[in-house]
């Protein structure tokens, strides 16, 4: 589970910006929120949801990018050229263009909190750390840190593996990848450690961003090949939302396997590729009879609801305790506002502890009461044009207010400035 992402010096956001899970005690709602299970602590309820509104070019789809990027470098595989890393600093600055970009994760895995640092430029890896927190007491597992002398490791005196083990991982740790990486490829499964918060960032944290809609469409297609008996999950699915799908049929079909199996082993190399001229036929079933559509004839709102089902089963059908994050960019495009109003109240009514971050334009969901002021923030950009990100619930106000009409009131600011002759 998220508890709270920070980012700075990354494409909009200059200073340090925070986005926060912690639930505000005393709000109503309590469907929205859920408590975390941690070993030895007692933590804050988290929420659920998180809304993220704001005018185009505000830093809502940078958000959703940043909160994305560990799992994005953790894809990558290392090679001899010169592509640099997915990292961009803000540009209106001149004195953070060689600075690195940072991000902060304070998360829960199995029971036990985590807090991890990165600090990265498009050329290399320049701060990395992890720390644990058994039973509430800060614990160092390892820390890495570009200095003038050069690289600076630190690992910590509970850290799995022995001195020889932790030399070997340093000395497999390329400039341009990140040790928990190099670390897991090369230790056994028994060194549990650092992969359980390495498997937190590469099968739990999911981020999606507008423009990779399509791919997440071609991936559903590709992981129902394979697992041809799930296919009516996703009919009933779009079925659910007035979509009249009866039948969906693939040019060929793979062995089946067990879904749960594969939901745990997607990551972002191994969920997209295969064929995307692949062959799909859907059949639409209507009072006056059924005809077949390729997947090609599809509308939008169709093809991003394919797209949006793998990431949304995966986040909560998990087999173990605790759900996914899934961070959405633009989860209402092309889709009405009734659709996504729905897909909101089935993820919190499920009992499993999982979390949906999305940015939207969408007001209606202010107005549909579904969720809690603590649940809505709003980016907006400053004179510099540097990202602010904050919490409605930091303004004055009462619960129940009409939030749809205080934002566009301006109250909670966040709205474009238009001009006008």
């Amino acid at each position: 589970m998220l508890i709270e992402f920070s980012v700075s010096n990354y494409r909009s956001f200059r200073e340090k910006q925070t986005l926060s899970m912690v639930a505000t005690p005393r709000l109503s709602k309590k469907r929205n929120v859920f408590k975390p299970f941690v070993d030895g602590e007692k933590l804050p309820n988290l929420l659920k949801v998180a809304a993220i509104y704001g005018p185009n070019a505000s830093g809502k789809s940078s958000l959703i990018q940043a909160l994305g990027v560990v799992t994005e470098l953790l894809s990558i595989t290392p090679t001899a050229d010169n592509k640099g890393l997915p990292v961009k600093a803000f540009r209106f600055d001149p004195e953070l263009a060689d600075l690195p970009s940072n991000f902060e994760y304070n998360f829960i895995k199995n029971g036990l909190r985590y807090q991890f640092v990165l600090g990265v430029t498009e050329k290399r890896i320049v701060e990395e750390r992890l720390t644990s927190y058994p039973k509430g007491k800060e614990s160092l597992l390892y820390s890495r840190e570009l200095t003038s002398k050069g690289e600076r490791y630190i690992f910590g005196e509970g850290l799995e593996g022995g001195k020889e083990v932790h030399e070997a991982w340093r000395r497999l740790t390329s400039p341009k990848t990140l040790f928990i990486a190099q670390s897991v490829a090369n230790s056994s499964e028994e060194l549990r450690q650092l992969r359980e918060p390495f498997e937190w960032f590469k099968t739990t944290l999911w981020s999606i961003e507008q423009d990779s809609m399509l791919r997440w469409s071609t991936a559903s297609i590709r992981i129902l090949k394979k697992v041809p008996r799930f296919t009516e999950h996703l009919e009933q699915f779009l079925r659910d939302v007035d979509i009249p799908v009866s039948n969906i049929e693939f040019e060929d079909s793979v062995a089946e396997t067990a879904l749960m199996k594969a939901s745990e082993a997607l990551s972002a190399e191994n969920v997209f590729g295969g064929d995307q001229n692949d062959k799909t036929t859907l059949t639409h079933t209507t009072l006056l009879g059924s005809a077949e559509f390729d997947f090609s004839e599809e509308s939008g709102g169709t093809k991003n609801l394919i797209g949006f089902w793998l990431p949304w089963i995966t986040m909560n059908f998990r087999s173990d305790s605790e759900g996914g994050i899934l961070a959405v960019d633009e989860l209402d495009s092309s889709l009405h506002p009734e659709i996504v109003a729905d897909l909101i109240e089935k993820h919190l009514d499920r009992e499993i502890d999982s979390q949906l971050i999305f940015t939207t334009h969408d007001t209606h969901l202010m107005n549909a009461k579904v969720l809690r002021r603590d649940q809505f923030w709003i980016t907006e950009r400053d004179e510099n044009g540097a990202t602010k990100l904050f919490s409605i619930h930091d303004f004055e106000g009462r619960e129940g207010e009409d939030v749809e009409k205080r934002y566009f009131e301006g109250r909670y600011r966040g709205l474009p400035l238009i001009r006008r002759k």
